[in-house]
């Protein structure tokens, strides 16, 4: 396929998969990645901008997710995130591992690198799909993107723990990351808060966070680590003042970002899959597919319909979900010679499958109507400012 080809039919993509979309009321994320698929089967091949524009639109997302998340909630639903964010990567990690090593022969770190890479939750689909089904600032979609956060915490750390040989670089990398983060979240606010800056059509607001977002993916790289992590915690800080001064910054910031740049994300994840491959293997394929979903269901489910009593299988669907990491661990393993050509297809054609199917039954099937009212398992009380703006609303 002609290089000059390439940028016009990801854009003509990118705009027919809105279409769809809207058309059959599915997350865009979804389309993306079906018709990246598709499109790489049939001689479509992603360019290193394509790569690096996917690389970033991933942290993007992952910086949205984290400024998304109520703090507050966070601290008061400590306890249900913590359960169900545990539970959902260490029961499918530990059924991967167990059935790679001791069923399918697998070597010890391919195990561990299958276990790794099929026990995320992506918070980069389930915050689209949040945010595209108006759910994202709701009490349950904030618990279930703490949830996911705590899960690719776990999955984060396994990666770290198990296989990162800790260097000079990778120091220099936290190091960085800390200062970045400190410096951005105690004086942003001055940047957001003048008039000689704010809504301006050249919009500095956003470059200074894309600034801060490429010097975590340098150094990243610089110390043989990923800018997942530190995209999200930057996002945590800056969820305060997204939440009070800055929250018309977070609906522009959302047009450039789903406009052009996080489509390349679900695109190029997409491309990433051998269908040829995962024929080869496809009773493999279907068995881990099968132990992926069982184990989160399993994990995530018997705590959501404690404390989510009626929206516990959208949350158990949208947990089930995996993208980033999954990749990201996958990749890993195939670079350092850890698993093959074909388990790492099969691998990332689990991913990408959990990331498209839990998805669509959720939305199509299970999407809550109004969450506010199905967060509080216990007492199923609203949220105090939900309450007061319910109570004028009668008056």
């Amino acid at each position: 396929m002609a290089a000059d080809l390439i940028p016009l039919i990801a854009g003509l993509i990118i705009f027919i998969s809105s279409l769809i979309s809207l058309r059959l009321g599915v997350s865009v994320a979804i389309v993306e990645i079906l018709f990246g698929v598709v499109a790489g089967h049939y001689g479509f091949y992603s360019e290193p901008w394509m790569v690096y524009l996917a690389g970033f639109g991933g942290i993007i997302l992952t910086f949205l997710a984290g400024a998304e998340i109520d703090t507050v909630l966070m601290k008061e639903k400590f306890r249900e995130s913590m359960l169900i964010g545990t539970a959902s990567f260490l029961l499918p990690f530990i059924a991967i591992f167990a059935y790679t090593y001791w069923i399918g022969g697998w070597t010890l770190n391919a195990s561990l690198i299958a276990g790794t890479a099929l026990s995320t939750t992506s918070l980069a689909v389930v915050y689209s799909v949040l945010v595209e089904s108006n759910l994202s600032k709701t009490p349950l979609g904030k618990l279930i993107m703490a949830s996911t956060f705590v899960t690719d915490m776990g999955t984060a750390l396994a990666l770290s723990i198990l296989f990162i040989q800790p260097s000079f670089y990778t120091l220099i990398f936290i190091l960085v990351s800390i200062v970045a983060i400190v410096i951005a979240g105690r004086y942003s606010s001055l940047l957001f808060n003048s008039t000689r800056f704010r809504n301006k059509v050249i919009e500095p607001e956003i470059k200074w966070i894309f600034l801060v977002l490429l010097v975590f993916i340098y150094f990243a790289d610089f110390g043989e680590s990923h800018a997942v992590l530190p995209a999200f915690i930057f996002g945590l800080v800056m969820s305060k003042s997204f939440h009070n001064e800055a929250k018309e910054l977070v609906k522009r910031l959302r047009v450039v970002a789903y406009a052009i740049i996080t489509p390349f994300f679900f695109i190029v994840s997409g491309l990433n899959v051998s269908l040829p491959l995962i024929v080869s293997a496809l009773g493999l394929f279907l068995v881990l597919f099968v132990i992926k979903m069982l184990s989160k269901f399993t994990g995530v489910y018997l705590f959501a319909k404690k404390y989510i009593p009626n929206g516990s299988m959208y949350t158990t669907l949208l947990m089930s979900t995996g993208l980033t990491f999954g990749t990201i661990s996958s990749f890993f393993g195939l670079q350092a010679g850890y698993i093959d050509q074909v388990q790492f297809s099969v691998l990332v054609g689990v991913v990408v499958a959990s990331a498209v199917i839990p998805t669509f039954f959720a939305q199509k099937w299970f999407s809550p109507v109004h969450s506010e009212d199905i967060i509080n398992g216990e007492n199923n009380n609203l949220h105090t400012e939900d309450m007061v703006v319910r109570e004028s609303e009668k008056s």
